[in-house]
């Protein structure tokens, strides 16, 4: 299962995870933009899901529907999320609403209802696509977007230590700038979506014995992190 799968990021793991032979559970808001970025699999292989993030009978039903379709899930990748760089002191409440609601409730609801199955797999694995925001706070313009990343990775660390004797292991995969929408989508200067997409795929693939918890992922020297 692979959240905010139709563009960015998303888009790049899905390919990815689609050339590594998985199946795949594909979540977005806009089912149409979804269909057009799919990887182009075959119907047996890939189900395409409205979701939206904000709405938990939303995330009930798509993991429904992947259990109906698949059987199980082995793999959880929470990727949706929203940004706003407005400062502290002209920050929309609202707006911050939005962020906690997409950035950090999604996944928790996500993770929840998906918990049962995750279990049984034996080796069931969560990707908590976070930033390097949560890591550090760089100015102003941010600082509402890094409070919800900061509580993201706070979740993937309780996910970790509550999933693991079931043999759940969880990553809080942490970019800095990554050439999408949200940044640059032409800058070849910064990481690109591909890769971080070839370090999920690794973190998916190795085994119970060699968890990685965090990743922090540059594309230029941060003395932050």
């Amino acid at each position: 299962m692979l959240s905010g799968a139709n563009r960015g990021i998303g888009a790049a793991i899905a390919e990815r995870l689609a050339a590594d032979g998985y199946r795949l559970s594909l979540g977005a808001r806009r089912v149409d933009a979804l269909a057009d970025s799919a990887p182009d699999i075959g119907s047996d292989r890939v189900l395409l899901n409205y979701h939206e993030a904000t709405d938990l009978d939303s995330a009930r039903r798509w993991v429904d529907a992947t259990i109906n379709r698949f059987g199980r899930v082995d793999v959880l990748v929470n990727c949706a999320g929203i940004v706003d760089r407005t400062g502290l002191e002209n920050m929309d409440e609202n707006v911050l609403d939005d962020m906690w609601a997409v950035n950090v409730k999604g996944p928790l609801r996500l993770t929840r209802l998906a918990l049962p199955h995750l279990r049984q797999s034996g080796s069931g694995r969560v990707i908590n696509m976070a930033s390097l925001s949560a890591k550090r706070v760089k100015g102003d313009a941010i600082v509402g977007y890094s409070m919800t990343k900061y509580a993201l990775l706070a979740l993937s660390h309780a996910i970790r230590q509550i999933g693991w004797d079931d043999g759940i292991r969880v990553t809080a995969v942490c970019p800095g700038p990554v050439a999408t929408d949200m940044m640059d989508p032409d800058d070849e200067t910064i990481t690109q979506p591909e890769d971080v997409a070839d370090l999920v795929a690794t973190m998916i693939a190795l085994p119970n014995t060699a968890s990685v918890s965090e990743l922090l992922v540059n594309c230029r020297l941060d003395a932050w992190a």
